[in-house]
């Protein structure tokens, strides 16, 4: 009997659209029409299709701490309190919209999808987080805060319009983000200062990426670039906290988390303020001493089996069917993909081996990505190093579900601080290793062009 009931509540978790309070908020912030059906906005947060149904109870409980609101402690929803002292938001879902990607500001508007990271330079890095904290305010901005306390600052972006000539005379007005904080509460920055703004990146099939065998990948790094294709990518060594080892990095913009599990924990505490097993401490630094008093929310505030139910649903998040495959179009617009040789680091294919999760295990995808560092040369370098990665390089983003995202969120941004508004912008920012291929595709007639976008965006 035990078994049938579960079963029946987990269709029903799975099949009835979100529900979560505060959420339609959030939601508005997003500016997706009303009009887009749920079944569209929530299209990037469904199980994976071969998830067992009763796995899909734990999916259903993960989506819910992950959407919903956190608050403060103490508070009678003890499992959900906790929140801050100082944080970015209090729900994964502000960053993620529909679980999905965010999307950059309007000229000097605050960020709301997006975090700074910050650090120092001229230090050796730290063995755990890959960077030397600013001493005052730590590794990431917090823009908000409990009631008794100070938020850290505010940051606002101003944009500058960067211009890109196309062979066929057309004239495409790109933005370069400029970062300024100001209101700073808890003294000045220090003159060494290293910024990066981040963009809460897709989350598409991220469990498929964890199960692809560390052998596969590091068979396409090339550091030296020995055989003179001008692709020199490698990969990024990490500190794990569960092995206390170095291992692989897979995850984040510069490929600084090694696994989803991590990377959750990491996202709860720097963004939520969150403590867990593998992040026990509060986010305060020693300047911030109301921050170190503050009540908190149990020791750790989220449980290892909550922790685990976050990433088992972000693990899980199903990956969507290519889109126009036998359209002329789209064969078109692969041709040219594979001309401009963006194929040498958006690699096709992969084959995931043995995941926790047994339906993830042994599959062919298509990601297209080498989850390899690449220098993206000086127009996009934020010159902040992580670990292994320099200030010019970052992970290759996979493109699978990026056709789909402005259908989430007509608002999406591309690139690791949200700066393009679509593909081609996103692709005329690429430069260093990638600028033969840039030049490549500004070389192409307009129709050339729109049938690589959209090869691109049937993905």
């Amino acid at each position: 009997m035990r078994y049938w009931l579960r079963r029946f509540i987990a269709g029903l978790l799975v099949m009835i659209p979100p529900i979560f309070g505060g959420a339609e908020a959030v939601a508005s912030e997003t500016q997706v029409p009303s009009a887009i059906p749920v079944t569209v906005r929530h299209q990037l947060a469904q199980p994976d299709e071969r998830m067992p149904v009763l796995n899909q109870l734990d999916f259903a409980v993960g989506r819910s701490f992950f959407r919903n609101p956190w608050v403060q402690a103490p508070a009678s929803t003890d499992a959900r309190d906790g929140l801050g002292p100082l944080f970015n938001s209090v729900t994964c879902l502000s960053c993620h919209v529909s679980s999905a990607r965010g999307f950059a500001p309007q000229q000097d508007k605050p960020l709301r999808h997006q975090v700074v990271r910050l650090s120092v330079s001229g230090d050796a890095l730290t063995r755990t987080t890959g960077v030397v904290p600013e001493p005052g305010y730590g590794a990431q901005l917090q823009s908000q805060s409990l009631p008794q306390l100070l938020p850290e600052g505010q940051p606002l972006i101003r944009y500058q319009p960067v211009k890109r000539q196309l062979r066929d005379g057309t004239t495409v007005v790109l933005r370069k983000p400029e970062l300024r904080i100001e209101q700073l509460n808890y003294g000045a920055l220090s003159d060494r200062l290293q910024t990066s703004i981040r963009l809460a990146p897709a989350m598409t099939g991220l469990g498929l990426l964890e199960a692809v065998p560390e052998k596969q990948l590091l068979a396409w790094a090339d550091a030296a670039d020995t055989n003179g294709d001008g692709i020199s990518g490698r990969a990024n060594r990490v500190w794990d906290i569960a092995s206390q080892q170095f291992v692989m990095g897979r995850f984040g913009w510069k490929a600084e988390q090694s696994t989803v599990l991590q990377q959750t924990a990491g996202a709860l505490h720097a963004d939520l303020g969150i403590t867990s097993t593998l992040m026990p401490e509060q986010d305060c630094t020693p300047v911030q001493q109301a921050c170190q008093t503050v009540e908190h929310g149990g020791e750790p505030e989220i449980s290892d089996h909550l922790l685990q139910r976050i990433a088992l649903y972000v693990s899980n998040l199903a990956v969507p069917a290519q889109r126009d495959v036998d359209s002329d179009t789209k064969n078109k617009g692969q041709a040219l993909f594979l001309e401009a040789g963006c194929q040498q680091c958006h690699r096709p294919v992969l084959q995931t081996g043995v995941s926790e999760f047994e339906w993830l295990s042994n599959r062919k995808i298509y990601p297209y990505t080498d989850l390899l560092l690449h220098d993206m040369g000086e127009d996009l370098a934020d010159n902040r190093p992580v670990f292994g990665a320099s200030g010019r390089e970052w992970r290759t983003p996979p493109l699978w579900g990026l056709g789909l995202a402005k259908s989430v969120s007509p608002e999406t941004g591309f690139l690791h601080d949200g700066r393009a508004r679509n593909v081609l912008e996103a692709i005329l920012w690429h430069g260093g290793e990638a600028l033969q291929s840039r030049a490549k595709v500004e070389q192409m007639s307009a129709a050339q062009r729109d049938n690589l976008v959209r090869f691109v965006e049937s993905l």
